[in-house]
């Protein structure tokens, strides 16, 4: 079995898990969030704690108890804390600007790049050249992030760009005579 899947998911005081035949839904105070359960895996529930077992021996049954057993642990963790992403942006006149669901970017095209937000997903900028990306759902929060940074990622001679705010670029030397 999965060493991953040997873990039970344990359910905070707020959530609540539904397990049917072919879904499993999660609401908490960050949302209700929705997972199609997969044929090989065994989910259930007691005592406040989820427990997902593989249906037989194979491979693929070992591989996906594990694999649904972390989105299932992801998605209690998004409704009742909530996953968040922060962007950093390097350069000279490079700014965000949130307002409602829009992110709007200038970071040196002759154009400002406009982004709409999913719904259940909020954007803030405390300054000019932060971006806080918040939500239950981290696979979008995730992807989003990557979107945003694929605008104008950083660049290896001076290192402007949009960047993750724990990323490390290595700056490269410049080509000598």
């Amino acid at each position: 079995m999965s060493r991953v899947a040997k873990s039970p998911v344990t359910i905070p005081a707020g959530v609540d898990v539904s397990i049917k035949d072919d879904q499993i839904n999660v609401k908490g105070a960050g949302g209700l969030l929705s997972l199609a359960q997969n044929a090989l895996v065994k989910v259930s529930s007691n005592e406040g704690k989820l427990s997902f077992e593989p249906i037989d021996g194979s491979r693929e049954a070992n591989a996906m108890s594990g694999t649904l057993r972390q989105l299932v642990n992801n998605m209690v963790l998004g409704v009742s804390k909530g996953f968040e992403k922060k962007l950093t942006l390097i350069g000279v006149g490079f700014k965000a600007a949130a307002s409602g669901s829009k992110l709007n970017l200038s970071v040196g095209y002759s154009h400002p790049v406009n982004f709409e937000m999913p719904a259940g997903i909020t954007v803030a900028t405390p300054t000019p050249t932060e971006i806080v990306i918040k939500g239950a759902n981290r696979q979008v929060v995730g992807q989003l992030a990557a979107e945003i940074r694929a605008v104008r990622p950083p660049e290896p001679y001076k290192g402007k760009g949009i960047r993750y705010a724990d990323e490390k670029v290595v700056i490269k030397e410049t080509k000598k005579k």
